[in-house]
């Protein structure tokens, strides 16, 4: 993809709020809902006021350049709010959404030395005070109202809480006329500076810090007119937890770009009302979002009786057929493979004259209609986050709605690729970001071989580099030399092919966390851990990736299992027909419930929502390495079919 930097956007993201505020100050750049569920709208010259009133009275409770402050929230407007305005004084946000345990806001405001915080409610606080309170955190603020009970509360705990409200308020009474101390400061900061830090799980489950700077940012938002053909004045829907760097990038792409957000839930009846009244032209989701959505409308076309539902199917199936051909005349197929494209034409040409009217009556019946569900104007949707199914993006290419899949990780701020926007081709997770360069180089287990870059149409370890990689992890410059080489090529831990139109495909993970469909990042040895605490428990694998859930391969304690047999006079042949045994399988279901849940720590995503009994005990050169560790490629190759079974 070609790169054309857009040199007039400035250092850091802060003086880019405040050039939108000023070059285009009449768009819309938010849409939220008032108390009363009607969109509000909020154009850049008011919601730049809004930050500086903000950044005025933070700066007042003492928050400077430097100062770390917790950023607890899901998505909402106050969020973007906050983080330009913790951006503006050169403070570093630290952000968490709501689904955190209190032992992982513990452990991250602890770890990274945060003394504010701020909280989207009182709910999110009293986790963290459930546990000692961190010792640098002094100072708390709630999005939501906060009550004279709460800061009662807050106070026995030794910590000053405010609210947003009255914040704001205060900022008011310092006056817009001393916004000139904010913006002196927004002009102090570097790009090399740090603008976030944000926490991803680690191969021992413990968070890693990603520590992003100004520059890594900007570096994306430079180019992004490069990839993305939004106006000026568009409106994305944002339904993503905005702590995630996915969702956090295109808020920023949002600004750089003159568009709006228009702030909904990722409920498919709550969404698609929202997408009815707002009408917007972008959005983003995680593919479970758009494997909901699919299954969403299949299920209600089905409550309009079978011949409905027969005529439907018909339509996306030939809708499926008629994309195949178009992407072969049109040039949109991925080459993993060197061969001139004229071939692909040839391939496409008969079929697609013969399908064309069938498509135009699909277009007529069902497409059309389909794509009025998402608000008649959206011009592409993203999906990131997690491995879009290929059914589900055969099923949107089918109806006429261009979703574009993109790949990319937060130690990289996230944006790797992203599918062109005028001629997106499926198979692959897009076309290098105009911002990075990408190598694939030889691997064996995860481990690299060679640093050389492999070429075109070579499966290997997916390597990054470029001005939006991370300064490191926060205080852990061991981990941070393990994945950041000396010519400062960053490996992703990803499994990938370059097609020879400079195409990534990703074809699975070499280490070991696992993402779920919905884009949540699971470290499989804690679960794994926490299930062998079970006496009935010898071993237990857990797998997931790309799934909408975590299941689990349980080897069981064989003594305990008969034990337990014996104890409740279990009659069985051998011991493959007592692991049959419904009573067995209810134990062992009991005692992954009572391991694994909220109350030890565990989050929803992190739950086991399946499990295979196996017979045998793992074994070293089979399973396990000679340090025991499991060889999980092994593992998902001799259990493939047990796997399969579970999702």
């Amino acid at each position: 993809m070609q790169m054309n930097v857009d040199n007039s956007l400035p250092v850091n993201l802060p003086l880019l709020f405040k050039l939108r505020a000023k070059t285009c100050p009449a768009v819309i750049a938010q849409a939220a809902k008032n108390k009363r569920g009607i969109f509000k709208y909020y154009d850049f010259k008011t919601v730049y006021e809004k930050i500086l009133l903000f950044a005025l009275a933070l700066k007042e409770l003492g928050i400077t350049k430097g100062t770390h402050t917790a950023l607890i929230s899901d998505n909402r407007r106050e969020w973007l709010i906050a983080d330009f305005a913790l951006l503006s004084l050169g403070a570093v946000d630290v952000p968490r959404g709501c689904d955190s345990t209190a032992t992982e806001l513990h452990y991250i405001i602890s770890f990274a030395d945060c003394t504010f915080g701020i909280f989207e409610n009182m709910i999110q606080l009293n986790k963290l005070l459930e546990k000692p309170v961190p010792p640098a955190l002094k100072t708390v603020i709630l999005f939501e109202d906060a009550t004279e009970a709460d800061k009662n509360r807050a106070l026995s705990y030794g910590l000053r809480l405010y609210d947003f409200r009255s914040l704001m308020k205060r900022g008011k009474e310092i006056g817009l006329s001393r916004r000139f101390e904010i913006e002196k400061t927004m002009e102090e900061i570097a790009g090399s500076d740090t603008a976030t830090i944000i926490f991803t799980s680690g191969t021992t489950n413990t968070p890693k810090g990603v520590v992003l700077t100004h520059r890594n940012y900007m570096a994306q938002l430079e180019v992004v007119h490069n990839v993305l053909t939004v106006k000026e004045g568009d409106m994305w829907l944002s339904v993503l937890p905005v702590w995630h760097s996915f969702e956090r990038i295109m808020q920023y792409i949002a600004v750089t770009l003159k568009s709006g957000i228009a702030y909904s839930k990722p409920a498919a009846r709550i969404m698609l009302a929202d997408m009815a009244l707002i009408r917007p032209q972008w959005m983003c989701g995680v593919p479970r979002l758009w494997e909901a959505l699919a299954q969403g409308i299949y299920r209600s076309v089905r409550k309009d009786g079978r011949m409905s539902f027969a005529v439907f199917s018909f339509f996306i199936e030939a809708g499926k057929l008629f994309a195949w051909a178009k992407d072969r005349i049109s040039g949109r197929v991925c080459r993993y493979k060197n061969y001139p494209r004229f071939l692909d034409f040839f391939i496409g040409i008969v079929p697609y004259i013969l399908l064309l009217p069938l498509y135009a009556a699909g277009e007529l019946l069902v497409y059309r209609r389909v794509r009025k569900l998402f608000g008649a104007r959206i011009t592409a949707a993203i999906s990131g986050g997690g491995a879009l199914p290929s059914d589900v993006d055969a099923f949107y290419r089918a109806i006429g709605f261009k979703l574009l899949e993109g790949y990319g990780i937060t130690e990289a701020g996230p944006v790797l690729s992203v599918r062109d926007c005028i001629k997106p081709r499926s198979n692959c997770v897009g076309i290098v970001y105009p911002s990075a360069q990408i190598k694939i180089v030889s691997e064996k287990n995860g481990a690299v071989l060679s640093r050389e870059p492999l070429g075109f149409g070579k499966k290997g370890l997916v390597f990054a580099r470029g001005d939006q990689i991370m300064k490191g992890y926060y205080k852990r410059d061991d981990l941070t030399s393990t994945v950041i080489d000396g010519e400062l090529w960053l490996n992703t831990g990803d499994l990938g092919i370059l097609s020879f139109d400079n195409e990534i495909k990703i074809i699975g993970r070499a280490k070991d966390a696992i993402v779920l469909l919905g884009g949540e990042n699971v470290e499989p040895a804690a679960v794994e851990k926490a299930l062998c605490m079970s006496r009935f428990i010898e071993t237990a694998y857990v797998t997931g990736q790309d799934q909408k859930h975590l299941s689990a391969l349980i080897v069981p304690d064989r003594e305990a299992l008969y034990d337990f047999a014996l104890r409740c006079g279990l009659l069985y042949c051998d011991y493959a027909d007592l692991l049959h045994q419904p009573d067995v399988h209810a134990l062992i279901r009991a005692e992954i419930d009572k391991t694994v849940n909220a109350d030890t720590g565990f989050r929803p995503c992190e739950l086991i929502h399946r499990f295979c009994l196996l017979p045998d005990s793992f074994s070293v050169g089979r399973e396990l390495s000679a340090k025991r560790e499991f060889m999980r490629y092994k593992i998902d190759k001799i259990y493939a079919k047990e796997i399969r079974s579970l999702f």
